[in-house]
């Protein structure tokens, strides 16, 4: 049964800059007892939606009292932006399933109840944002020097 599994277990880093995330990644892979299976970039490849993330899957020891086995887990790292965008996109599939969303929409609906419109709009522009993110970073880190 495990072989028809990508993952067991899923393991989420959250980071605060896209350089940061290939460090982490990097770190990850030298480790000597984890075995990288498969990479996905959604940062340089974003999905048609828009999520972009980094996913790594991959084989991890677990120790049990008289073994040692490995175990195929999925790590994902992101930026805060990206975490934040992704868990957004996520609830519009719920809400998509609200009778009537859009009529609700157009007539004001309170936040809770926001129309999918809106909600694009906001991810669209967190996703740009989190592409100027780079920029401060790099301008940070130069005037600390």
């Amino acid at each position: 049964m495990q072989d028809n599994l990508d993952d067991i277990a899923g393991i989420r880093v959250i980071c605060s800059f896209v350089d940061d995330i290939y460090a982490i990644a990097g770190m990850m892979m030298r480790q000597d007892d984890v075995r990288v299976l498969q990479i996905k970039d959604y940062i340089k490849n974003p999905k048609d939606n828009g999520y972009r993330s980094y996913h790594i899957i991959a084989e991890v020891p677990v120790y049990f009292s008289e073994q040692k086995s490995f175990i195929r887990v999925e790590i994902q790292i992101r930026t805060i932006a990206m975490d934040f965008w992704a868990s957004l996109d996520h609830e519009l599939e719920y809400k998509k399933e609200i009778p009537d969303a859009e009529e609700i929409s157009r007539n004001s609906a309170p936040a809770r109840i926001s129309s999918r419109i809106p909600t694009r709009r906001c991810l669209r522009y967190v996703a740009a944002s989190s592409r100027r993110v780079p920029r401060v970073e790099r301008e940070a880190r130069q005037r600390r020097g």
